[in-house]
């Protein structure tokens, strides 16, 4: 994954969690414009400071770097949601998923 690429990452969330850029650095600690130094491509975090964003959206670092999955905190959420579905339940489930593609 490339710099601008990790940026548009965070972006990405950020969004889907419905957040400003100022309201997840006071979140985190950090001072209010060190995610969008992050987001601009003029910073990039510390090592733990990527292990903070990733608490911060509550997903793995492995999460963050699939960007196959636009909104990873959803799909873990359908995911726990299954859990205790039964075969024909989780067919349903799997046939609404298919039709909304």
């Amino acid at each position: 994954m490339e710099e601008k690429d990790f940026a548009l990452r965070i972006t990405q969330l950020r969004l889907s969690k419905g957040v400003s850029a100022r309201e997840m650095s006071l979140s985190m600690g950090q001072n209010p414009g060190y995610i969008n130094g992050i987001e601009s491509g003029k910073a990039l975090p510390s090592l733990s400071g990527f292990f903070y964003i990733c608490d911060y959206f509550d997903i793995t670092p492995m999460e963050f770097f699939d960007v196959s999955v636009k909104n990873p905190t959803k799909s873990k959420e359908l995911l726990d949601a299954t859990k205790n579905l039964s075969n024909e339940q989780l067919e349903h489930l799997i046939a609404i998923a298919k039709g909304l593609k």
